[in-house]
């Protein structure tokens, strides 16, 4: 079941860096709010801030804070917003946008609203969107808040795991590994996960279809060494749109450095449409250093490629 917000203001100002105030309505378009200071070809042409800070930070400057006083254009309550996360969407009948950031950098004694309210929320609480469907929105208005759900796809390359010879354990390692990242992080994901043998069209086969279907990330185990059976760098790579070097270098270097062997793998990674592609060796030790340095970039990278400068 969706959860609901329910807009209690709409707040406009001409000027940046000063108080908005609430109005009857307000018009979203390509740009944001149409009349409003914040409104542009930009990531956050959109602020939202929830009736719940509003609360707390009453309590703190012992007054009532009136809705647009943190420069907020749409005042919200029924979700804490500020437990969203970035790509999460709100949707009504005539409009919808997608989350872009939460918080931003604070001007201080800069700022006039800093100066006239004494803090500001919007750094720590607010939320920032872009404008996915244009429309009107209005005081009463509700809006379906819809979390941005990630999916993944894990893919073992083996011809004896998939023959049942021996069990795979590298591609649920890669799968633990992604829940235990995430369960820390306010975002749900989907996972699947397939074993094929080392079959070049096989694998093709799959990535086809996870371009298609837009999967988020896709990580592969097995098949990155020099062995005659070894196919996975040779098919992937040709269907990279952009590589990520960087990354699997990294990696080679770090753990190299002390096991050459690490510096046998040629694994890649790379941008195929809009999925972030990994190729992991097949062992487990592999995965758990392969892992651990993906999971560092992994949402930027996500974040990224939807054209969001999330820091």
């Amino acid at each position: 079941m969706s959860q609901k917000i329910k807009v209690l203001s709409v707040n406009i100002s001409k000027e940046k860096g000063v108080v908005k105030k609430p109005v009857e309505e307000i018009t979203l378009n390509h740009n944001g709010v149409m009349g409003d200071a914040h409104s542009g070809p930009w990531h956050r042409q959109v602020s939202l801030l929830g009736k719940e800070s509003f609360d707390r930070f009453s309590l703190q400057a012992k007054r009532e804070i009136a809705f647009g006083e943190f420069a907020e254009n749409i005042t919200t309550e029924g979700v804490e917003l500020v437990k969203t996360s970035p790509l999460d969407r709100f949707v009504g009948e005539e409009v919808e946008l997608e989350i872009t950031q939460i918080g931003k950098e604070c001007h201080g004694s800069s700022c006039a609203i800093f100066r006239e309210v004494g803090n500001c929320v919007m750094p720590k609480e607010g939320i920032f969107a872009r404008v996915i469907k244009q429309g009107s929105l209005k005081p009463g208005d509700k809006l379906d808040y819809v979390p941005r759900v990630l999916r993944f796809q894990v893919i073992t390359l083996s011809d004896r795991a998939s023959r049942g010879q021996y069990e795979d354990k590298s591609g649920p390692r890669v799968v633990e590994l992604l829940n235990q990242h995430f369960d820390k992080r306010p975002r749900n994901i989907a996972i699947e996960s397939t074993i094929i043998p080392d079959d070049a069209a096989n694998l093709s086969v799959l990535l086809e279809k996870a371009s298609y279907e837009e999967i988020d990330v896709l990580i592969t185990t097995g098949g990155t060494g020099i062995g005659p059976r070894d196919i996975t760098v040779e098919t992937v790579t040709p269907m990279l749109d952009k590589e990520i070097p960087g990354i699997m270098e990294m990696i080679r270097v770090k753990y190299g450095a002390n096991k050459p062997n690490a510096l046998l793998s040629r694994g890649v990674a790379g941008l195929m449409g809009d999925t972030l592609v990994y190729t992991l060796p097949g062992s487990v030790k592999a995965v758990n250093e392969y892992m651990e340095e993906i999971l560092k970039t992994l949402e930027h990278l996500i974040y990224m490629r939807h054209g969001l400068d999330v820091h």
